[in-house]
């Protein structure tokens, strides 16, 4: 299967080139990055074009000018842009193990999205991943982040699960699949038909909000957070607004409220390029 795997970045260069190592070391190779920049500096370019020889895939940079928190936007670039059927999304500061795209491609089916999660990495666990750590898979044992610093216990559950019981663990996780930006998967026509993310979002569940646009079209989830993993890297949020994230809430309950499946400010919305 052909993938588009969306990763959004701003201002994190250092925990960008290591996520590029996760993607570099995936076992599914048929896919393109598009990397979806919100309005990071030279530095976030330099970087691409110094490790872009080095990558085994196709790498594309959507950037835009940064005027605050407006992933939404340069997401809904990203989805207009892509060239292929299945889209998978993930953060900047989320390594993805090596099946990581295998397991999405896998479980791909029509009328699903799939729902992922992350293993939450200290700080000093978070500075001591290193392209060799990832590139052998240590960095995803609980052993190596034993000693690299720890983790909390959610991440330590996901980490510690073997390959035989990762099934089991997302058939019997009580945790609800919801569309988590940082692990997650769709068709790109369910994305482009919900009219990608609303624009109006700032941070703080506004990757919930799609899903629960796609959830009202009948696009249900299903829960792959043990079975597809990815290191969570701390980092600090200096974008947090109380009064953006109130708003959000409003709008989430809209849309639960009236069902609503798509959004008027979307992909459509600005001009983004199809």
């Amino acid at each position: 299967m052909r993938l588009s795997v969306i990763v959004s970045t701003y201002q994190s260069p250092e925990w960008l080139e290591k996520v590029l190592w996760g993607w570099n070391a995936q076992s599914h190779r048929d896919f393109e990055l598009v990397v979806a920049d919100d309005g990071s500096g030279p530095e976030t370019s330099r970087l691409l074009e110094r490790v872009r020889p080095r990558l085994g895939f196709p790498l594309r940079h959507l950037w835009q000018e940064d005027k605050g928190f407006r992933k939404p936007r340069i997401l809904n670039k990203a989805v207009a842009d892509a060239r292929n059927p299945y889209l998978v999304f993930a953060d900047g500061d989320c390594v993805p193990r090596a099946d990581f795209l295998a397991v999405h491609a896998a479980l791909a089916r029509k009328g699903r999205f799939l729902s992922g999660g992350a293993a939450r990495l200290s700080t000093a666990a978070s500075k001591a991943v290193s392209r060799a750590s990832v590139e052998s898979g240590e960095a995803f044992t609980m052993r190596w982040v034993r000693a690299a610093g720890g983790c909390g216990l959610r991440a330590a559950a996901k980490l510690s699960a073997p390959a035989w019981a990762r099934a089991a663990a997302d058939l019997l996780t009580t945790t609800k699949p919801t569309w988590n930006g940082g692990n997650a998967s769709c068709w790109a026509a369910d994305a482009r038909a919900a009219n990608g993310f609303d624009e109006r979002m700032a941070y703080g569940g506004e990757d919930r909000e799609f899903g629960e646009r796609l959830e009202n079209a009948g696009v249900r989830g299903k829960c792959v957070r043990y079975r597809a993993a990815c290191l969570h890297l701390e980092h600090a949020r200096d974008y947090v607004d109380e009064a953006g994230e109130a708003r959000n809430r409003r709008i989430r309950r809209r849309t639960r409220r009236d069902g609503a499946v798509r959004t008027p400010y979307g992909i459509d919305r600005n001009g983004a390029p199809r």
